[in-house]
């Protein structure tokens, strides 16, 4: 990733960097949370029901982003989705179900994880490093704007429109590849001519 960052912003000679690993490395996490919040990564996790508990604990399910749905009781032909709300780490049903010691499924979005098991599909490899190269010129501009360069007396202004530009496709791309995660209820009813 922080190889297809430094070719989007052209600064791959290794000898002379403008941009160190640690700052590239900054940007690409900017880059992986904004897409966590339009994009983020679903997870399935089976919890335990404490047994006259409208209460589940969800403490376990980390760097949570949203709790979509939960199904409980479990195994039912068509599912059975409950009506929830969250607290911090505690999930509470709402309606007719209380827990009875047996399993829930949580349906839950995460935070994008990117290293030796990268959750970020191929897909998205190029918009995650376009996002982080437009940080990356932004925080260049910035900087620029300080300082006494060669760069010119426009090099600041160069920066912030190059970092502009590429954030504007930043966003136009994460709309384009987001989805909106909306669960489809349908009901089912007995003797009906839909069969």
């Amino acid at each position: 990733m922080r190889g297809l960052v430094r070719r989007d912003i052209k600064d791959e000679d290794a000898t002379e960097y403008r941009w160190t690993n640690d700052e590239i490395d900054r940007h690409i996490a900017r880059a992986v949370a904004e897409l966590s919040r339009s994009i983020p990564y679903e997870v399935k996790t089976t919890v335990a029901t404490t047994s006259g508990s409208r209460s589940i604990d969800i403490s376990s399910l980390t760097n949570r982003v949203s709790v979509d749905r939960v199904e409980f009781p479990v195994g039912n032909s068509p599912r059975t989705f409950q009506r929830f709300k969250v607290f911090a780490v505690t999930l509470t049903l709402i309606g007719d179900y209380q827990g009875d010691g047996t399993n829930a499924y949580i349906y839950w979005s995460q935070e994008h994880s990117l290293g030796a098991s990268s959750t970020i599909p191929s897909y998205l490899e190029d918009v995650v490093a376009l996002g982080a190269a437009a940080y990356a010129l932004a925080a260049q501009a910035q900087y620029m704007a300080n300082q006494a360069n060669t760069g010119g007396e426009t090099v600041d202004r160069d920066y912030f429109y190059q970092g502009r530009d590429m954030m504007a496709q930043f966003k136009e791309q994460l709309k384009l590849c987001g989805k909106k995660r909306k669960l489809q209820v349908i009901q089912l009813y007995e003797g009906s001519d839909l069969e």
